[in-house]
């Protein structure tokens, strides 16, 4: 799997799926397992890439994430979303959340602006700081169509305001992100 590069001007590595993945790799994300990789980015942030199967068409996986009020119900430690404007294709965000690393307990709040994009092999939400409590902040969400279902993408590089250690921000994430992977996978296939 190839990484996030560490550029905020979205040069996420591409395609951020490698089709020459063994046959244990592919059979752990089609029995559940979230692959993770993580990376520092800078002295204060970090960079992440997420994988997972979801047993869905990609229209279903795309009109629930594109429901961004929702996303409090996905991953719990958001305790707003909210669409405040929308043009063409893009809409901005507010997201609020709270949140726990080992002894560092943070509250953070983002304005995101959202380019929704559909074409005919992926769909993909592209997140991009507008402000808020990060000093740098990107996101790229792709779908793929993936033996009979939805692989989802997730990128991230994040530089936070508050001077966390990379290592904590890293320890963080390895911990919480397969959690938050796992709650979305649940209520999207639920739903």
């Amino acid at each position: 799997m190839q990484t996030v590069q560490p550029n905020m001007t979205f040069a996420f590595a591409e395609p951020t799926i490698d089709l020459g993945w063994s046959q244990s790799h592919q059979a752990a994300l089609l029995t559940g397992e979230i692959a993770l990789e993580t990376q520092p980015y800078s002295a204060w942030g970090g960079a992440v890439t997420a994988q997972m199967y979801l047993p869905l068409e990609r229209s279903q996986v795309w009109q629930q994430l594109t429901d961004y009020p929702r996303w409090t119900e996905y991953f719990p430690s958001l305790t707003q979303s909210k669409v405040i404007a929308e043009s063409q294709g893009h809409k901005q965000l507010y997201q609020a959340a709270g949140k726990t690393f080992l002894v560092f307990t943070a509250q953070v709040e983002i304005y995101l602006n959202v380019t929704e994009t559909i074409h005919p092999l992926r769909h993909q939400l592209q997140f991009k700081l507008e402000r808020g409590t990060f000093n740098e902040f990107a996101a790229l969400l792709k779908l793929q169509d993936h033996r009979g279902g939805t692989l989802l993408t997730y990128s991230v590089q994040a530089t936070p305001s508050i001077p966390i250690p990379t290592q904590i921000i890293q320890e963080g994430v390895r911990l919480d992100l397969p959690r938050n992977m796992r709650s979305l996978r649940r209520i999207i296939c639920q739903s």
